[in-house]
């Protein structure tokens, strides 16, 4: 059969003698032109077959060796390259300098902002995590990034995909709260607090060594960054799932103080039987 092999462009997944495959132009491509072409390869005797039609043509590109195109797509990666480091630096240090605000001030230390805080860390976290990545799988062009299976990048992709599930069920913590709020005003919030933080920050981490220890098991191939993979799903699934949840805690949410709005009488002498 034929290896897995990274042509420049697209990842061959390994496949048997006398089968072929067919991938979609690459996505990087359609940045200089959208096009909705195949390339198609057979698995041979002799190796892989050329990619047929070449992506060129495929993807309706401008013809090989055209200096035009070889240096706007140059300038192209070198400013998205500079544009989203620019970004993601500027939100690193806003995030640091948020954090320190709510950390200074006495006055601001409160349950709400202790939830705010970890939810910064978790956009600090995932920010770092990009940079990380880039830096195991893009620092070195002579590496083919396809067929990279080592420790370290797959560290660093399981480093990435915990600090966006942290991301995201950060931001359920933010919408549960708010709940909370609207639902036990008396209360003591504190209770609750390390039910977020568990939530927050465990789940992300069960759900991603739930996700490694799959992949060292039925997948181990690769640098683990393949999305079309099934085991993909043990990631996806969660994070649907709180999009989901806080989807209808949104709703909840619109609806509780839509009836506030509506009934201001019925709030306040609900108040008053505390009184």
């Amino acid at each position: 059969g034929c290896p897995t092999e990274w042509d420049g462009l697209s990842c061959w997944p390994a496949l048997p003698l006398g089968q072929s495959r067919g991938v979609a132009c690459p996505e990087i491509l359609s940045v200089f032109k959208e096009s909705k072409g195949l390339i198609q390869r057979n698995c041979t005797e002799w190796g892989w077959s050329p990619p047929s039609p070449p992506y060129h043509s495929a993807c309706q590109l401008e013809t090989p060796g055209s200096s035009n195109d070889t240096e706007a797509k140059a300038r192209h990666f070198v400013t998205m390259k500079v544009l989203y480091t620019c970004g993601y630096s500027t939100s690193l240090a806003a995030l640091l300098l948020a954090i320190g605000i709510f950390c200074c001030f006495r006055k601001l230390h409160c349950t709400r902002n202790s939830i705010h805080i970890h939810f910064f860390t978790s956009f600090i976290l995932r920010g770092t995590a990009v940079f990380i990545k880039d830096r195991v799988l893009f620092s070195d062009e002579s590496i083919d990034h396809c067929t990279m299976s080592t420790v370290t990048c797959k560290a660093a992709i399981a480093f990435f995909q915990y600090s966006v599930l942290a991301n995201f069920y950060w931001l359920l913590v933010e919408g549960l709260y708010l709940q909370t709020l609207l639902l036990l005003t008396f209360t003591c919030d504190r209770s609750y607090t390390w039910g977020y933080v568990l939530m927050g920050w465990g789940v992300p981490m069960v759900t991603v060594g739930v996700w490694v220890l799959t992949r060292l098991r039925y997948d181990n191939h690769g640098c683990w960054d393949d999305y079309s993979s099934v085991y993909w799903w043990v990631i996806k699934a969660p994070i649907l799932l709180a999009i989901f949840v806080n989807f209808l805690i949104f709703l909840n949410v619109t609806r509780m103080l839509a009836q506030k709005i509506r009934c201001p009488d019925l709030s306040r002498t609900h108040k008053q039987q505390y009184m």
